[in-house]
């Protein structure tokens, strides 16, 4: 097994109730990290997650569509913990609107995905970089996908578009800020077996994405945890600007 000593690193991870999230979290803490558990409307499993490791680990809500909420969740986190090491910006929907909707109900599904998926994320981006300079550093971790790199269906043309920019948000954030000791990473899964996957095979099968994979199983949330570990512990700093797939070989560039 892995061993990163995270002790002393404060920690912004959105979307770590559930998913994803949840598997990045239990494994920084289990490394020692003090969290920043966002959450929206899972509260119970944030709780639990939170008391799980005797790290100093907190609860914050938020809901991301809203920018006001946005703001507020980073100005409670920083009133908490004073400085933040590293923010990871994981939260995320994956919302279908095919074309076949009206304009009116499929820009509705747009403009919702465009606003948690990215807005959030640019002013995140932001506030982190004016904390960062009054901290002497740290760093971001974005959670992408490798629709950016091979495209989605027609039915999440959204998804894939704000995804997209978060990659190239990401890239510019590592060239733009590293001489004043801010470093940014892009980690991009594919399929992962998380409970939204799980609602995906439960309706078209899990043979049909296996299919999709050059290996013999999904993608679990702990597959990407280990390497998260590693940005944020600083043994990365060097790759800063890269993006890194880990999608069970079922798109490789």
């Amino acid at each position: 097994m892995i061993k990163l000593d995270l002790r002393g690193k404060n920690i912004l991870l959105t979307g770590a109730s559930k998913g994803i999230g949840k598997g990045i979290a239990d494994f920084l803490m289990e490394m020692g990290a003090t969290l920043a558990i966002h959450y929206n409307s899972h509260r119970s499993s944030a709780q639990k997650l939170a008391v799980k490791y005797d790290t100093g680990s907190r609860v914050f809500q938020a809901d991301l569509e809203k920018e006001s909420n946005v703001i507020r969740l980073f100005e409670e986190v920083t009133a908490e913990f004073g400085k933040i090491d590293a923010i990871i910006l994981n939260a995320g929907v994956f919302l279908k609107h095919s074309t076949s909707l009206s304009t009116e109900e499929w820009l509705k599904t747009w403009r919702k995905t465009i606003n948690i998926n990215l807005n959030s994320v640019g002013l995140l981006t932001k506030l982190g970089i004016d904390h960062f300079k009054e901290n002497d550093g740290g760093r971001f971790i974005y959670i992408g996908s490798r629709a950016v790199f091979r495209g989605e269906t027609e039915e999440y043309l959204a998804y894939a578009a704000s995804k997209g920019g978060l990659t190239s948000l990401a890239r510019s954030v590592a060239r733009s800020f590293g001489k004043v000791n801010i470093k940014s990473f892009i980690v991009s899964p594919g399929f992962t077996r998380t409970a939204m996957a799980e609602q995906f095979i439960d309706q078209y099968g899990e043979e049909r994405v296996l299919k999709e994979i050059a290996l013999n199983e999904l993608t679990r949330p702990k597959d990407l945890a280990p390497l998260i570990g590693l940005m944020c512990s600083g043994l990365m700093d060097h790759a800063t600007g890269a993006t890194i797939d880990i999608n069970a070989g079922s798109h490789i560039r």
